[in-house]
């Protein structure tokens, strides 16, 4: 009778948002996954940073699939009734700037919730109400995953803000309360609501890539208490090579875009830092010495082929953070009003 009830329940005007650029293949799994959902979502919001002609002939294909298996629903704030929402970019936004759109357009539209995800993922069947039994006392909720080889995936929950870095030993066991506290996010999988999004204003597109889901679940821990749960709610769809270290944790590979980012993008986490008082400057430089640390271990045991420009590629990342931590000209992100 438990798991009849649990099944049940559903989340209100849950809006599932996707960002894709150029993984069409990708984003057809993902498609095919999300009809295989046991409910329907209010709304899936389609932001395509390629904007093709590929990709919206792919999107009006599924939109047709989803409203003949699910029907149309109540209309949202722009009158339209039609579940899937496509919503291509005049340019590439990168991740965080395609999450950033999304959001504000299902804000818009007046989604209650946020359910957040790349195009290398596909959800699983009971996901929503794996979710919707968390919502009623949880405002920021981050499921489990199975990576590619259909193992699960370990997610540094843990951010130790003073350095600016994941915690790599934080406990994998979710503890008698059945959840963990957070104080991160991730955009694969991550579950907010509309007050969180209301109080802290729109995901910030100026990292493009890399930490911008790190400092959206670190400025909504300052408004509510995020929680990561057991409940495993999607798998990763793209293979990535990696270094596994000692069948404990792995490096993935990653490109020099990214290596720059990583970098660059510790000067926007610097000022977040420094606008919510939680900035130190020394315990903060260590944090930067290890991350170049790492991303020059990486480069060594899985990116080899990229030393030279990935070096590079790091060198200038932090420089370029340097430059952010003293932009008389930068602002946080601002609350939204409905």
């Amino acid at each position: 009778m438990e798991g009849m009830t649990q099944a049940k329940k559903t989340i209100d005007k849950l809006a599932l948002i996707v960002t894709t650029y150029k993984r069409q293949q990708l984003l057809g799994t993902l498609f095919d996954s999300i009809l295989e959902l046991e409910q329907a979502p209010w709304r899936v919001v389609i932001v395509d940073n390629e904007q093709s002609d590929e990709t919206a002939a792919m999107v009006a294909g599924f939109s047709d699939k989803v409203t003949s298996q699910w029907g149309a629903t109540v209309a949202d704030r722009s009158g339209n009734e039609s579940r899937v929402v496509y919503a291509p970019q005049k340019e590439n936004l990168g991740g965080a700037g395609g999450f950033s759109a999304g959001v504000k357009k299902a804000y818009e539209l007046g989604a209650e919730w946020f359910w957040v995800m790349d195009d290398d993922v596909a959800v699983l069947p009971g996901a929503i109400a794996k979710l919707a039994k968390w919502t009623d006392r949880h405002e920021v909720i981050q499921g489990s995953r199975f990576d590619y080889d259909g193992g699960p995936f370990y997610w540094q929950y843990d951010f130790i803000v003073p350095l600016g870095i994941p915690n790599p030993i934080a406990p994998a066991a979710f503890g008698n309360a059945g959840y963990r506290v957070m104080n991160t996010l991730c955009f694969e999988g991550g579950l907010f609501s509309r007050r969180v999004v209301k109080e802290i204003g729109l995901p910030d597109p100026r990292f493009f890539i890399y930490w911008d889901d790190t400092i959206y679940g670190y400025r909504a821990s300052k408004v509510t208490n995020p929680i990561v749960v057991p409940d495993v709610i999607l798998r990763r769809t793209r293979e990535i090579g990696n270094w596994d270290i000692a069948g404990v944790r792995q490096l993935n590979s990653t490109s020099d875009m990214n290596r720059y980012h990583i970098m660059r993008n510790r000067g926007y986490m610097a000022r977040y830092f420094m606008e919510h008082g939680d900035f130190h400057p020394f315990l903060f430089g260590v944090g930067t010495l290890a991350t170049a640390a790492k991303e020059l271990i990486r480069l060594v045991m899985v990116d080899r082929e990229h030393v030279r420009t990935g070096v590079v590629k790091i060198a200038q990342g932090w420089w370029d953070s340097r430059k952010l931590l003293h932009d008389p000209s930068w602002k946080p992100m601002a609350p939204l009003k409905d």
